[in-house]
């Protein structure tokens, strides 16, 4: 990008949300090997991290240069984001670090439960996230990824994503959020694999 003059646009809202080494609380970022009046955009939420989806705020960063266009983007777009919403991420930046980590650590773990899950049928197939909070995973046979998740739906009572809606090349993959209760991940494991067992994909 700097021997062509490139702008680049990273979105970092999952930073937090990284399963790498020991010690690491962050995944790598364009900040690691990047000036900030660099040619970068990076933008970043409060939805993610902190769990603040409602809330609807977040943040760009950019070089001083463009502060002033980024100024009447927002006067004219939003207007600014209301003042006990920005108290409130005030308080998630200067005390939220033990929710967060709590959030990390409980991602890990659930997502080695769906991995361990997923492995006892040889039909599926997935690479082991390094950061987030989803499961991306190929089904064997299936041609129809929306008409699949309708039918686990309704025969298994579990909800995935059809991978088809993320483009074409998602088609043939179902995407599971699993920062959620543990117990109730295992159950939904457990029907969702029971389904497996009995069930063609679409």
């Amino acid at each position: 990008c700097r021997k062509r003059g490139l702008w680049i646009i990273g979105d970092e809202v999952y930073a937090r949300f990284y399963y790498g080494g020991t010690g690491e609380t962050r995944a790598p970022s364009f900040l690691d090997i990047c000036d900030t009046e660099e040619q970068m955009l990076l933008a970043n939420t409060f939805s993610k991290n902190w769990a603040m989806t409602g809330w609807r705020v977040g943040w760009l960063q950019a070089p001083k240069a463009l502060g002033s266009a980024i100024e009447r983007i927002i006067q004219y777009n939003s207007s600014g984001t209301a003042a006990f919403l920005q108290q409130g991420c005030t308080v998630a930046l200067d005390a939220g670090e033990d929710f967060v980590a709590g959030q990390v650590a409980k991602a890990r773990s659930n997502r080695d439960l769906v991995a361990a899950s997923l492995r006892e049928h040889p039909q599926i197939r997935f690479e082991l996230p390094k950061g987030a909070f989803y499961m991306f995973f190929a089904l064997a046979g299936m041609r129809d990824s929306l008409a699949t998740t309708l039918r686990i739906i309704d025969e298994a009572g579990v909800g995935f994503a059809p991978g088809g809606t993320f483009g074409p090349g998602g088609e043939g993959f179902l995407r599971m959020c699993y920062l959620r209760d543990p117990k109730r991940l295992e159950e939904a494991m457990h029907r969702f694999g029971k389904w497996l067992k009995t069930s063609k994909p679409s």
